[in-house]
């Protein structure tokens, strides 16, 4: 059912190139928040998707992710079974490659395969004495489903682009999109929330320097915010719930690409004797695709420990870790702060029905 959760555009290398830098980066050497026109990596990063004979000799999709490292070199992942969330079994067989660009053409190099991009098409080949061509992938790209969602009539618009009066220091760009670094005016305790955001293209930066920010649900509880595309979906990588819970599956998109975060969240509940008798429940999608699903989580998060667990909500905050992050369309549905022992499991009935009226959207029905 995962593999419903996101959108196809079939572009086979076709890009629509735009300014290199926003005025915000012209001092930040090797990050863009807009599609570079001066970075020749660039048009090789991103999905690939096609076909495969495997060592049955029977035909099988494959999906590959090309991340671009900087100064002409490449690490990838290929896929067997397709993308993830689009046909690759969670858990299924991938394997990993290193590459270099030469001019216009890449090479990727990996265990047992080689594979050549050229103009937004991939051809694989096998290695050794017998090596042949076993297959071709193209260029797409995809779009969450729940992209653009539009705001229910009881949602409280956090920041539609035109004013940020519900956020604390809040900040726009020129162009009418929300900076990292601000948090809620009002605290909320149990809701839904959705936010798109665009990550910079930073192929030199590594690890938590590479396009890092978080939402921290009630100051406490961090779904981190990173680029993480062709990673392995780590408890520190976008999607995870920040060192404590990894994402189910990495979901991903490449940078410069607007993806989604719906997060429900239930809150701790406590006795009137302010003992916990129920942790904070969780379910977040990214990419309109269920990473956490009903999850009951005993703890804050990284720096949420410091603030600790109690029945009063306090604000979100999306943070700050110098990273240019862009966010728009946030909105918020809130269920109201539970009196005590409220176990409610909001979430869990909201994200389900809210999946069920996707699919239906898409055109999926169940048998």
């Amino acid at each position: 059912m995962l593999r419903y959760g996101l959108l196809f555009v079939f572009c086979f290398g076709l890009l629509i190139p735009q300014d290199a830098h926003s005025a915000d980066d012209k001092n930040k050497p090797g990050t863009w928040t807009e599609v570079p026109t001066d970075d020749a990596d660039y048009q090789f990063q991103g999905e690939y998707l096609g076909s495969a004979i495997n060592d049955c000799r029977q035909c099988e999709s494959i999906g590959l992710q090309v991340v671009a490292m900087g100064d002409a070199k490449f690490s990838a992942v290929e896929y067997r079974g397709g993308l993830p969330g689009y046909g690759w079994p969670v858990g299924g067989d991938r394997s990993k490659f290193q590459g270099t660009r030469e001019g216009d053409i890449l090479k990727l190099t990996g265990e047992r395969q080689l594979i050549t991009i050229q103009n937004g098409h991939a051809i694989i080949k096998s290695v050794g004495d017998y090596a042949r061509q076993i297959g071709t992938a193209g260029f797409v790209t995809r779009q969450s489903a729940t992209l653009g969602a539009c705001r229910p009539g009881n949602a409280i618009a956090l920041f539609d682009g035109t004013t940020t009066e519900l956020l604390n220091n809040g900040q726009m760009t020129e162009d009418g999109l929300l900076k990292e670094g601000t948090e809620t005016r009002d605290a909320y305790g149990d809701f839904r929330m959705h936010l798109e955001f665009r990550l910079p293209y930073m192929p030199k930066a590594t690890g938590q320097g590479r396009a890092n920010s978080g939402i921290y649900v009630q100051s406490r509880y961090e779904v981190q915010v990173l680029d993480s595309f062709g990673l392995d979906g780590e408890f520190n990588e976008c999607g995870s719930l920040y060192r404590e819970v990894k994402p189910n599956l990495n979901m991903c998109l490449p940078p410069l690409s607007w993806q989604t975060y719906d997060i429900w969240f239930r809150g701790p509940r406590f006795d009137t004797e302010g003992k916990k008798v129920t942790n904070a429940n969780f379910t977040v999608w990214l990419n309109g695709v269920a990473v956490h699903e009903n999850l009951d989580l005993a703890t804050p998060t990284g720096g949420g420990k410091r603030v600790g667990e109690g029945p009063n909500a306090l604000p979100t905050k999306i943070q700050n870790h110098s990273n240019p992050v862009r966010f728009r369309n946030v909105w918020l549905v809130h269920y109201g702060s539970p009196t005590a022992c409220n176990n409610q499991q909001v979430a869990v009935s909201q994200s389900s029905n809210a999946l069920a009226g996707l699919l239906q959207q898409i055109g999926y029905v169940k048998n």
